[in-house]
């Protein structure tokens, strides 16, 4: 599974941040997933559990945020939402659009728990 081996890569990250920070424990993560990134929230989800198992991260809640798709028409200058299958400019219908998000996955936000001394 493509999204097991991301989550492992998102737990590196993680585990750096706890560190630096000198968490004692990941209470969230928060990621931003845009539907063109090709990975499934759904299957990342089922995924998250087995890899955070035994970490820092064991018990954190994984959030996730869908992104949407937004172009750039190279003809009349818009910038608007479209579809996964669909990048047509929503103003005037051309199919000469440049992405500008929906490709992503984006680590948003990390919630940590620090032990005081």
């Amino acid at each position: 599974m493509h999204e097991l081996s991301v989550c492992q890569a998102l737990l590196t990250q993680v585990e750096n941040l706890a560190r630096e920070r000198n968490a004692s424990q990941v209470l969230s993560v928060s990621l931003g997933i845009g539907p063109l990134s090709g990975v499934e929230p759904a299957l990342l989800s089922q995924a998250w559990p087995l890899a955070a198992a035994g970490t820092v991260a064991d018990n954190a809640e994984l959030l996730i945020e869908e992104r949407p798709v937004r172009v750039r028409c190279s003809q009349c200058g818009e910038e608007s939402d479209a579809t996964a299958n669909r990048l047509l400019c929503a103003r005037c219908g051309d199919w000469r659009t440049q992405l500008l998000s929906g490709d992503d996955l984006l680590l948003l936000q990390v919630e940590l728990e620090t032990a005081y001394v």
